[in-house]
């Protein structure tokens, strides 16, 4: 695969339509809104994404770990991070 340096978070970037990731690490990242046949737009550090988020149930606001474009877990939920009360799994 060719990789170009400056990637997210230091990491090389994908070149074409490939995943965010060029590693078998996810990348935290953020839902900034919902879209249609399950994908989401997320903010990855060094720009907007598209990414599945088929897997999981996540939200706008909500951290998701990604990889290959696609959400494998949600991590933080914005009611549980700012401390809601009621706000739990």
């Amino acid at each position: 695969m060719n990789v170009e340096p400056d990637g997210v978070g230091g990491r090389p970037a994908c070149i074409g339509d490939v995943c965010i990731t060029c590693s078998d690490t996810a990348v935290e990242v953020r839902v900034l809104r919902l879209l249609e046949d399950q994908m989401a737009v997320v903010d990855a550090g060094a720009g907007e994404e598209t990414v599945s988020v088929a897997l999981v149930n996540a939200g706008v606001g909500d951290r998701i770990l990604v990889h290959a474009r696609e959400a494998i877990a949600v991590v933080g939920a914005p009611a549980l991070e700012t401390g809601t009360p009621g706000a739990g799994p």
